[in-house]
């Protein structure tokens, strides 16, 4: 095997003179090239890191603001509570003093009858017995007799 020196170097230099073409009209475009798209991609995951962490400042700023809502709505079920109490004791005081009331009405009002059905009673038993005094007086009666009138008018009077 014979090496032809002409033809290796020859072939050297074109590689050298080639490597360097492709190195300063390709290479340094094509890594140029490369680097802005991974500078890109970086600014891009840095963009989704940041967007990220602002979701999750805003759900934890939501879920605050949840459980504030929620201590609210808490506390005004319990001042409703609150309140129907006061109004159902209210409501209650209210209706015994009513109840009172009618109580009171209904025992004068009875009292008054009662009164009333006395004196008509009263005037009745007086009119009896003057009825019974009268026939007593026009009619001379034995004893027995007597007893007999007034045991009826005793039975009116019961049925009456």
């Amino acid at each position: 095997m014979h090496l032809e020196w002409t033809q290796l170097i020859t072939h050297a230099v074109g590689f050298l003179i080639t490597f360097w073409l492709l190195k300063r009209y390709a290479w340094g475009p094509l890594l140029n090239l490369m680097e802005e798209r991974s500078s890109r991609i970086v600014g891009e995951f840095k963009t989704i890191d940041d967007e990220k962490a602002r979701v999750a400042q805003q759900a934890a700023a939501y879920d605050a603001r949840m459980k504030e809502i929620d201590g609210e709505r808490r506390a005004k079920i319990v001042e409703a509570v609150e309140e129907g109490k006061k109004v159902a004791a209210d409501i209650k005081a209210q209706a015994q003093h009513e109840a009172k009331e009618i109580q009171a009405k209904a025992k004068a009002e009875l009292e008054r009858e009662i009164a009333k059905a006395k004196v008509q009673l009263k005037e009745q038993m007086i009119a009896i017995t003057m009825t019974a005094a009268e026939k007593v007086v026009r009619e001379k009666m034995s004893d027995q007799k007597h007893r007999e009138l007034i045991g009826k008018y005793i039975e009116e009077v019961q049925k009456a």
